[in-house]
């Protein structure tokens, strides 16, 4: 931290520090520097906040300290974006959650849920702002025209939210959308420049559309002659609401022709168009809506594929990691109920596996530090056994009564795992 302090005070200046050369920082140490940052951020915020209140004598209270997010289930994604857009002052502070109607407080499970159940909204395909790709199993852009591009901006603070609360999110993005997101990394003071504008090549496109892709390379490798055998001109087509609009990639685009000579063009503007220009407003929304919340000289630090990796952690579950790295309390390792209980979770497919790690800590992703950065925790719940097992998801943590056998032990542990969402008391 006083590495990346020094950095930002003196810039580019003769002092050396390691944060000149980001290459040579982990990916865990520039989490650190990012959670380190964001708490100052916080802290700052948070004081500002109280000072303000003081000098007009008023009253403060703890609420002025956290950003307050207050949602009704029927209502999630209207409710979050009328939030968001309202206290944009707060989204610096401190993230809380509280679903209307429900006895839950916010110690970090209803936080992680919230950020769980509205990205499964807005990433519906019903739901029409992201197109989902079964080839490449990733989610993209819809270049769809509308008069309120909002929503994107919705997303992108939701993501920057993510970051800035140390939260892992199930969104499946090509790597490409990184690149943009840091296109620049830092918001420009001249809102005239383009942001989310970078260099696209086809091997972008074949993270997203590998046919079309496929397509494309064919054009370019065809040894016949492309004007005659394709009859195709610096145009395109989109279907928008059942109505086929159609762009031209350079002016007069319908009255040139694609030829052998000019299809390496051809190419890169219509890369370009699909990845880039079609998607503009969207991404623009998406892009200042992440930095609104996570503006940060850290971000200078990161690689793409490593605001990837913040944003979504590790989709890769390693149970035996997570074996070796559990604490536990009113049991041993050596007992037979958590002897039990590995033998299910080891046996266990991978959906399972997800869901309980979900059930236990509010998402189904591993941090960037691995497994052990959890901090995992089994309790012993001194409860009936005809009892479910109990989560905290706030803290990790696993509360499981003293099963009888390995058999009432992995029925009660699927019956729990799979119905749990909410937190309605009754």
């Amino acid at each position: 931290m006083e590495e990346y302090h020094n950095w930002q005070c003196y810039g580019n200046s003769h002092r050396f520090s390691f944060c000149q050369y980001p290459f040579i920082i982990s990916i865990a140490a520039k989490k650190v520097i990012i959670q380190r940052d964001s708490e100052q951020q916080m802290i700052s915020i948070a004081r500002q906040s109280l000072v303000d209140k003081v000098s007009r004598r008023q009253k403060p209270d703890m609420n002025m300290l956290f950003l307050n997010v207050k949602v009704r289930r029927t209502h999630l994604v209207s409710d979050s974006l009328d939030e968001l857009a309202r206290k944009r002052a707060d989204l610096k502070k401190k993230l809380k959650v509280t679903f209307v109607g429900e006895a839950g407080l916010d110690m970090g499970g209803l936080t992680k849920e919230w950020f769980l159940l509205l990205i499964r909204q807005i990433f519906h395909p019903d739901y029409g702002m992201f197109a989902y790709h079964k080839d490449s199993h990733c989610h993209w852009f819809s270049s769809f025209k509308c008069d309120n591009y909002s929503e994107f901006r919705l997303v992108g603070a939701l993501m920057g939210l993510a970051v800035y609360n140390s939260i892992t999110l199930d969104i499946r993005f090509p790597p490409c959308c990184y690149k943009k997101l840091l296109s620049p990394p830092i918001v420009p003071c001249d809102h005239n420049t383009l942001v989310g504008i970078c260099d696209v090549t086809l091997g972008d496109l074949f993270q997203i559309m590998p046919e079309l892709a496929h397509g494309l390379s064919e054009l370019l490798s065809y040894e016949g002659n492309v004007e005659e055998d394709f009859y195709s001109t610096f145009q395109v087509f989109q279907e928008e609401f059942g109505v086929i609009k159609s762009y031209n990639l350079k002016p007069n685009g319908d009255k040139i022709p694609v030829t052998n000579q000019n299809r390496k063009e051809y190419v890169q503007l219509y890369v370009d168009f699909l990845l880039n220009k079609s998607i503009y407003k969207q991404f623009a929304a998406f892009y200042y809506g992440f930095h609104s919340v996570c503006a940060s000289y850290a971000l200078l630090l990161l690689r793409p594929e490593e605001v990837e990796i913040l944003v979504c952690g590790s989709p890769e579950l390693d149970m035996s990691a997570l074996q070796r790295s559990t604490q536990y309390e009113g049991y041993q390792k050596t007992d037979l109920t958590i002897r039990y209980f590995w033998d299910v979770v080891l046996g266990f497919s991978l959906d399972l596996q997800k869901k309980l790690l979900h059930f236990a800590t509010g998402s189904d992703r591993v941090p960037v530090g691995g497994m052990a950065d959890l901090n995992f925790k089994i309790s012993k719940s001194e409860t009936s056994t005809n009892w479910l097992p109990v989560a905290h998801t706030c803290f990790n943590q696993l509360c499981l009564p003293p099963y009888k056998n390995k058999k009432e032990l992995k029925q009660k542990l699927i019956i729990g795992i799979s119905n749990a969402e909410g937190f309605g008391l009754e």
